[in-house]
């Protein structure tokens, strides 16, 4: 089904931004309609039976519909271009309707929470109709095509606010599903003196799920907004593409920025020979950052660093250093290596790159570093530059 909604309402690439706007556009407006079907037969099942649990469930359909809305406004938003205020376009308005689905998510649980537990207090019976068992069957069915629907699309497209639609329908699934098996049992168990009690309980059962689901998909959506490290995948193929190239020696301080599905930039360092000749060099960088632009959709910018090779004691020097500082764990590099020597000291000069949970300060590294350096030569001095490793792709140059 939804290849053929594709096909009929999306022509061509679905990663074109315009298809991409287009496919979230469908998303939204499937989710209205199927919500709202669902709300009006619910809420006359759960007036009609007297079910707060099936009244909760519908009004919880009618949020649905309403995060739909919102996040066809959040494609919409998102898809609209660069401007003098937002440079970077303003792709995370997509992470930021997620996040709001979310929110709702939760505000429902919240309140179904509070009217079951009122409600629990004085209980009372449902009056269950076979009406009722089917209109909550067909509406698991539609829930459940509709979760699918969104996964797949949200999938094809990269879409955390359909994917967080996807989530929330499944959850529906459960969470009428158990009102479903309530019903049931009121029809055919009213008989039993705890009967009443199934309902309001169905209720707080139903609703610590949707809190839980919903502070999930809340930290999911909220998580690339403060920021998350690149993919792996995708830093080792931009390592492969700068390093397919024999006049780079190493690759380092690579940094990604992702402003939203399809809007990433990424900065890096290559290390080049010191006796390369400069224009040569500047043109290979310009040809790699427009490969990387061609394969990866990432925009980049390569920084030189010349470095000296050939040297058997800077050669030396810098092996034996590296030998040591895999005492301290894993994750630890350095780069830009230098040596300056002096006639009472000899000064190494460099950068290293420490794992983002490395506890240590940037002081305890410079320190416990130099005492490494100063084990090996007594007169060795170090200068060093700390770096935050933001890829969690530690390269060893």
């Amino acid at each position: 089904m939804t290849d053929i909604l594709l096909k009929l309402f999306v022509k061509g690439d679905l990663a074109n931004k315009q298809n991409r706007h287009k496919c979230g556009t469908l998303g939204s407006i499937v989710g209205i309609i199927c919500n709202l079907i669902l709300f009006i037969i619910k809420l006359i099942a759960g007036l009609l039976s007297g079910s707060l649990a099936i009244i909760a469930d519908a009004f919880n359909n009618l949020t649905d519909m309403g995060s739909s809305v919102v996040t066809m406004l959040g494609f919409k938003l998102a898809s609209k271009p660069a401007d003098r205020e937002h440079p970077f376009g303003h792709g995370r308005m997509e992470y930021m309707s997620a996040a709001f689905v979310s929110v709702l998510i939760i505000i429902v649980g919240f309140e179904l929470f509070t009217e079951s537990f009122t409600k629990l207090k004085n209980p009372t019976l449902t009056d269950t109709s076979f009406l009722t068992i089917v209109i909550l069957s067909v509406s698991i069915l539609i829930k459940l095509w509709m979760a699918f629907f969104n996964r797949k699309l949200g999938k094809k497209i990269d879409s955390a606010a359909l994917v967080a639609t996807a989530t929330d329908s499944l959850n529906d699934c459960i969470s009428t599903g158990t009102v479903l098996a309530i019903s049931i049992f009121s029809m055919f168990g009213g008989h039993f003196s705890f009967t009443k009690y199934l309902d309001p309980v169905a209720g707080l059962a139903v609703a610590v799920f949707i809190l839980i689901a919903g502070i999930k998909s809340l930290k999911e959506t909220m998580d690339p907004i403060i920021g998350l490290p690149p993919e792996r995948e995708d830093v080792l193929k931009i390592q492969d593409i700068v390093m397919s190239n024999e006049i780079f020696l190493g690759i380092h301080d690579m940094i990604v920025h992702n402003y939203g599905p399809g809007r990433s930039f990424v900065s890096l360092h290559v290390e080049v020979p010191t006796d390369i000749d400069i224009l040569y060099c500047h043109e290979l960088i310009d040809s790699t950052e427009r490969k990387i632009q061609d394969e990866t959709g990432f925009e980049a910018v390569i920084h030189m660093d010349p470095i000296l090779v050939g040297d058997e004691f800077v050669d030396t020097t810098k092996a034996e250093l590296i030998k040591r500082l895999n005492d301290l764990g894993e994750g630890f590099t350095i780069h830009d290596f230098r040596v300056v020597k002096g006639e009472l000291q000899t000064n190494l000069i460099f950068d290293i790159c420490v794992p983002a949970d490395c506890g240590l300060s940037d002081s305890q590294v410079r320190e416990t570093v130099s005492a490494l350096a100063h084990d090996i030569d007594k007169t060795f001095q170090c200068v060093i530059t700390v770096d935050r490793d933001f890829s969690s792709t530690n390269f060893s140059i």
